[in-house]
């Protein structure tokens, strides 16, 4: 197939990935037409079967390790953990929407650290829905928070976001390492969100609609809280001899689910499901597509607008480009097509990147998989959310907290280096 030809097929098959992704017709999966598209752009010759297989192997790994983060966080709700950790956020509020607030951002932070991004939109999203209603305090800044945590507050650890998992592959840096210099923009990034959520909402969070109502108190699951501290402390004393922390996940998610099918909370079917296998296969194919896209011209013309350096402006400007790509293509696209790109220039660079689709989604709805997941939550339990709004947050959230995570990351190169 001729260059033309092949970059207009690639583009063509990755938009129309995309667009199932977003809309899901019939409920069907996203892989449902991602792995046909993967398979057509090798049929068709619009990627070879050398660069398609390059490709998901070298993703493989890293799809392992999103499959046992998936499976540590469902069976840390079996274990009541999330239960507990609505209990904890009325009792902290005290009946103040303001307070509730403050305690979603600690926790939405937490969670999207150390569980993952996924964690915070299927798990800890309806427990904060929930929570509010209880209280009487208007859900939308809430679930809103948990939204923009999912995408901002996973730069902390590598395990926190799939496009973690990425840069810390193309970066070179240690578990440690890696931490270390992205604190920093962590928390500049969370408390730029925070300051504009209280403006933002402060008519919302001046209301109670109704009295409190009581629930039940639920116990502090200590099983799967230690579990969950012994594997964070496994992946440090893993990178420190230099053993793939996907095992390590492998092992607390074997642990927390052995536990479940001897007390017959689970089954092997669940425990399967809970890897979301379907989601997996829709993220190897996605990047054999994207593989096709940045073998047909697209990665020359990033390339070129890329800046160079790593500078603070140059810095600015990799992480403005990486936004931009996120919601345009979505973010486990743009990372995929920009790493490549800037790991050469070394880890600034790359976490560079990783800032600008990490933040930049919060801009549309389309910018990542767990915000169109969220989407759908939240229509499960008849709360929907206006397109207009999130967009009118995003504009006054993404710039400001973009710009200030990558100054405090620059600040953290100076003082931790690369």
């Amino acid at each position: 197939m001729n260059t033309p030809l092949a970059e207009t097929l690639s583009v063509a098959l990755l938009v129309a990935v995309l667009a199932w992704a977003v809309m899901r017709p019939f409920g069907w999966p996203e892989a449902a037409l991602a792995v046909p598209a993967a398979g057509l752009t090798v049929v068709t010759g619009a990627i070879s079967p050398e660069h398609a297989w390059a490709e998901v192997h070298q993703l493989g790994p890293v799809v392992g390790f999103l499959a046992a983060v998936l499976v540590l966080a469902h069976f840390c709700d079996v274990e009541g953990l999330f239960q507990a950790c609505g209990a904890w956020l009325a009792r902290r509020a005290a009946g103040s929407p303001t307070r509730l607030l403050t305690g979603v951002f600690v926790l939405a932070s937490a969670i999207t650290a150390v569980l993952s991004l996924d964690a915070t939109v299927v798990l800890l999203t309806p427990v904060v829905l929930a929570t509010a209603f209880r209280m009487g305090a208007r859900a939308k800044p809430h679930v809103y928070a948990c939204a923009h945590l999912s995408n901002t507050a996973s730069l902390l650890l590598p395990v926190s976001n799939l496009t973690n998992l990425l840069a810390l592959e193309a970066s070179g840096l240690s578990f440690t390492r890696f931490a270390l210099l992205m604190v920093l923009p962590w928390l500049a990034a969370i408390a730029v969100e925070y300051v504009v959520f209280r403006r933002f909402f402060e008519a919302d969070l001046a209301v109670v609609d109704h009295s409190p109502e009581s629930a039940d108190e639920p116990a502090l699951p200590l099983f799967a809280l230690i579990t969950v501290g012994c594997t964070l402390a496994g992946f440090v004393v893993a990178s420190a001899f230099g053993i793939d922390p996907a095992w390590v996940a492998c092992a607390g998610a074997l642990v927390l689910a052995g536990r479940a099918l001897v007390r017959k909370k689970a089954t092997p079917v669940s425990v399967v499901r809970a890897a979301a296998p379907a989601f997996l296969a829709f993220v190897l194919a996605l990047g054999v597509v994207v593989r096709a896209v940045v073998d047909n011209g697209l990665a020359d013309a990033l390339r070129h607008a890329l800046p160079d350096g790593t500078g603070l402006l140059a810095l600015l400007g990799i992480a403005a480009l990486a936004a931009v790509l996120a919601n345009l293509i979505n973010n486990l696209p743009a990372v995929l097509v920009l790493l490549p790109l800037t790991a050469t220039a070394g880890p600034g660079a790359v976490l560079a990147v990783l800032l600008g689709v990490n933040i930049g989604p919060n801009l549309t709805y389309a910018g990542s998989l767990a915000t169109l997941l969220w989407r759908r939550i939240l229509h499960r339990h008849d709360h929907e959310v206006g397109l207009g709004e999130f967009s009118r947050l995003g504009l006054l959230t993404v710039p400001a907290a973009l710009a200030a995570a990558v100054v405090a990351l620059w600040a953290s190169l100076q003082l931790v280096g690369a």
